[in-house]
């Protein structure tokens, strides 16, 4: 039956997913210690220039343990990476807030969901759920605050699209959204943050979200052709549809039209 999913080797497929969530988080993780650590020795730099920079320092505690104010264009530098981080975490936390009702739906968590599609927007909850604490810890060791809230914008997109998931194809189409938007927001901010270690944070989970975006992509159009029992693993090869090898993978370069504004998540 062309239903029926190998959970065998679905199952590997997650831990597979599992262990590229898992090697960039931890490269992302070794990076920002060493940003860390890289900020620290600047802050003994910093502290020969304490006559002139000495009031702003003692107003912006935090953030000059981390050396980040050896200059105006420091400070404005090391605003602009808590900022990114902020907005970041903004929407990582709408992106957990979506697959987490998405999953109260009968037909993505309930007994008459794809096991294949269930299985998907489980781990994928969970791992935006790490990315979000990723990218609060990194604006926290920057002298910032943790952003608990959604992304302005996109919450009110999903507000507006709640009650209108009727449909699996409902559900995926709105998730294959906030996966771009998160996306091209991380892709642009690789070239604003100011240090390689950040960069290689951002990259690092840019790579997870585009994966998560190529699967769903590949679902949509099974669905969108009345095929939902070939979403199974191993695929039914023979049974896809042409483009199936290619429809995960629309642009040559990832896009950044969509990506949210450095700011528009951050914590005034």
């Amino acid at each position: 039956m062309h239903n029926k999913i190998d959970e065998g080797r679905f199952r590997e497929l997650l831990e597979e997913s599992d262990d590229l969530q898992s090697d960039a988080m931890r490269t992302a993780r070794t990076g920002l210690n060493d940003y860390v650590e890289a900020a620290r020795e600047a802050c003994v730099s910093a502290g020969r220039d304490a006559s002139r920079w000495g009031t702003v320092a003692a107003a912006a505690g935090g953030a000059v343990a981390l050396g980040l104010l050896s200059s105006p264009t420091a400070w404005a530098a090391a605003g602009d990476d808590v900022a990114a981080l902020q907005t970041a975490a903004g929407l990582e936390n709408l992106a957990v807030l979506t697959y987490q009702t998405a999953l109260t739906l009968p037909f993505v968590g309930g007994s008459s969901a794809n096991a294949v599609v269930k299985a998907f927007a489980t781990k994928t909850k969970d791992q935006h759920s790490e990315h979000a604490m990723a990218f609060n810890a990194a604006a926290q060791r920057l002298g910032g605050k943790a952003q608990t809230g959604t992304d302005p914008k996109y919450a009110e997109v999903v507000k507006a699209a709640v009650p209108k998931l009727k449909t699996a194809a409902d559900v995926v189409g709105l998730a294959i959204t906030l996966e771009d938007v998160a996306a091209q927001t991380y892709v642009k901010d690789v070239g604003l943050v100011t240090t390689a270690e950040l960069r290689q944070l951002f990259a690092s989970v840019a790579g997870v979200e585009s994966q998560h975006k190529a699967i769903l992509l590949a679902v949509q159009a099974l669905v969108k052709a009345n095929e939902p029992q070939l979403i199974a693993l191993p695929p039914d090869i023979p049974k896809l549809p042409a483009a199936a090898g290619s429809v995960g993978f629309p642009d040559t370069f990832y896009p950044t039209t969509m990506a949210a504004p450095v700011d528009e998540g951050a914590i005034r």
